[in-house]
Order: structure tokens, then sequence, then C-alpha cells
């Protein structure tokens, strides 16, 4: 069974692509600094999705693999994880 992966906001801001199990780490975090998120305050949850969906098409096509559909990533949803 493929492994399911979400993006989520960390306590800190963070965004973060996970386990959807919980098991681990982050895979990814990306850390947007304050002038950015004044730039775009309601936009960098689907900034950092599309970054986090174009790291795992770039990680299929060095492992050979053609990764199209990113449905493996769950959508964001509107919770911190502490």
């Amino acid at each position: 069974m493929a492994a399911v992966f979400e993006i989520v906001e960390l306590d800190d801001g963070d965004i973060a692509l996970k386990r959807s199990d919980g098991e681990g780490e982050p895979l990814v975090r990306i850390t947007f600094s304050g002038d950015a998120k004044d730039s775009f305050p309601e936009q960098h949850i689907e900034i950092a999705k599309a970054m986090i969906e174009a790291g795992v098409r770039k990680v299929g096509e060095l492992s050979g693999v053609h990764v199209e559909d990113t449905s493996a990533i769950a959508d964001y949803e509107e919770r911190i994880f502490h």
C-alpha cells in the first residue's frame, strides 16, 4: 500500500509535508519570512502546496518514476499540528 501524505500548518507557522499516519518527522518544511507572509497572507499555503507538489514530481523524475498525479498528497486542511 502506498504511503499517503498531507500538507499541514505546524504550530510555528511552517507548512509541512508529513505522513498522514503521523509517523516520523515532517519530510519537508517550508518557512516563509514575515515579509513574505505579509505580501501574500492568504496565498502562502497554496504557494507552499505548489512547491511541495513540484518537489514530489522532481523526486519521481530523479528516481525514474513518472509522477503526474499528486493526489496521494491530501489537500491541506485547516488545522494546526502541535
